[in-house]
């Protein structure tokens, strides 16, 4: 294939991705000369290839996340003209889910995609970069990391584990989680064993249950095995995928644990740093056009799969007792406090995130919360 037919492959992606202005402004800044000008990118056979190793926490093929890696990954081999070149392993296949940050903090693998609370044993601030229970929503999480601070707080911390991060994806807000009995009472987590990483896992601790993180691959054997009595994971596309709704019928909203959950794509801060002005911009570009992407196709595939199960499995679908969500409330406002007292780091990045919050979410309550009101008002 020619270099022109490269080009035009390259821009013809860009434009389906929907950043062609972006990437095009890539391409006009170019990389600064040694004068002091700005001069073009060089050309895909002047570059020499970067071959990099991408680690995951998702099954292979896994819908939405796992492809979101994939995808990711074209995208930067396209927008860099060939001079990244990224492979994605899927969990299990080079380091286990739960190994991704290390393999990439270690130089081992140069980027990982994961959630960032599955990272909380070595700080408990990245709960921040991931979601929090009766946190920020999607957008009000994404003012805050490109227009409000969080993304120089984020880099602050994951340095001191040389990794650079990113956002690079999103569920949208999630669903409460399946339930093989029916909840009809705070009374009911009495030693209840549920599936919930993060501080959303502590809150449910505090409510009386017990709580363990597990990859997504392994959670489908513990529910049908019933070494837990219950499970969250994303939202209806991922949930229908992975045939919870073989094992529990009962499927509980809100998911107060994880409104907004944002997917983290970091790079080995070394490797990082030893890329182009060009690549990095690239890159960054590209997780932008990530995080808009996956959160589409979320809110569009999670609304078909709520109808399959729903009208195929005879889900009963069910929303939190309010005694229940009264006690999540109050466990998640004292689990998020005890946390910002842990270091000073992490009190400062609470205190960012909730100055965020609270303008965001007065804005988000006058603008979608009034007009999600006002629409219900249709008649039927």
């Amino acid at each position: 294939m020619s270099q022109n037919d490269n080009t035009k492959n390259r821009r013809q992606f860009l434009k389906t991705a929907g950043f062609v202005g972006a990437a095009a402004l890539v391409g006009a800044c170019g990389q600064p000369s040694e004068e002091g000008t700005t001069s073009a990118p060089p050309t895909s056979k002047a570059r020499t290839a970067k071959k990099l190793k991408m680690v995951t926490t998702w099954p292979k093929n896994f819908p939405g996340m796992g492809v979101s890696a994939e995808r990711f990954a074209e995208r930067v081999r396209l927008a860099t003209e060939g001079s990244v070149d990224i492979r994605v392993y899927a969990a299990g296949e080079l380091v286990p889910a739960l190994g991704a940050f290390d393999a990439v903090s270690q130089g081992k693998a140069d980027i990982y995609s994961g959630a960032e609370y599955y990272w909380q044993g070595k700080s408990k601030a990245f709960n921040f970069f991931c979601t929090v229970p009766f946190g920020m929503t999607i957008n009000e999480f994404s003012a805050w990391i490109y227009h409000d601070g969080g993304q120089e707080l984020w880099d602050e911390l994951s340095a001191g584990f040389n990794i650079k991060p990113f956002m690079g994806g999103s569920t949208g807000v999630q669903m409460g989680g399946w339930f093989r009995n029916e909840i009809t009472s705070l009374e009911d987590f009495q030693g209840l064993r549920m599936r919930m990483p993060g501080l959303g896992g502590e809150v449910i601790t505090r409510m009386g249950g017990t709580t363990v993180t597990l990859a997504g691959g392994d959670i489908f054997l513990a529910l049908s095995q019933g070494n837990i009595d219950a499970t969250e994971w994303v939202g209806p596309w991922n949930d229908l995928a992975f045939g919870f709704q073989d094992i529990a019928k009962y499927y509980y909203y809100p998911g107060i644990h994880e409104p907004g959950t944002a997917i983290g794509l970091g790079f080995n801060l070394e490797l990082w740093n030893s890329l182009s002005d060009f690549e990095r911009i690239a890159i960054e570009t590209c997780t932008m056009a990530e995080s808009v992407y996956t959160l589409a196709e979320y809110n569009a595939e999670n609304a078909r799969a709520l109808d399959i199960l729903i009208n195929d499995y005879e889900v009963q679908l069910k929303k939190f007792p309010e005694d229940v969500l009264e006690a999540m409330a109050k466990h998640a406002k004292d689990v998020i406090e005890e946390t910002a007292a842990g270091d000073e780091l992490t009190g400062r990045i609470y205190e960012s995130f909730e100055a965020s919050k609270a303008r965001t979410s007065r804005w988000s309550e006058i603008s979608e919360g009034a007009y999600m009101d006002a629409r219900g008002l249709l008649p039927k």
